[in-house]
């Protein structure tokens, strides 16, 4: 499997660089995501730029990596995706489950506005749930 990995601060761009995300690569897939979940990588940003095709077995290993992320407190955002795999996505109605954003730039906003919303919570700070019980 051919792949970049361009780790920041508060996030990991995650370029998978295959045409096809399918049994034979998504194996793969799933065993980098777990590393890069135990190396402590709470926001993962799969950039889905090159690939043109995913199966059953790609989709499982893109749920591996949300629900690695949504463990830790973080967010997998899937971005650069081509018609045919976001015609897939929505079928397979995971467009409800996982955050799809159209460019990587977009998906490292909204990281790092998921980000300061957690810090902001932690620290003491008022969530939106919060906010709302207070009207």
């Amino acid at each position: 499997m051919k792949y970049s990995i361009d780790k920041k601060e508060s996030y990991t761009v995650f370029t998978l660089q295959e045409g096809k995300l399918n049994s034979l690569v998504s194996p793969e897939l799933k065993t980098e995501l777990i590393l890069m979940g135990n190396e402590g990588v709470r926001n993962i940003i799969l950039d889905l730029s090159q690939v043109e095709f995913v199966d059953s077995s790609g989709l499982s290993a893109i749920l591996v990596g949300h629900r690695i992320c949504t463990n830790q407190g973080g967010l997998l955002t899937i971005c650069e995706l081509h018609d045919n795999v976001q015609r897939l996505i929505k079928i397979s109605q995971l467009d409800n489950v996982l955050k799809i954003t159209p460019t990587v730039q977009e998906a490292k906003d909204f990281t790092m506005m998921h980000e300061l919303e957690r810090e902001m919570t932690a620290s003491g700070g008022e969530s939106k749930a919060d906010a709302k019980g207070d009207e």
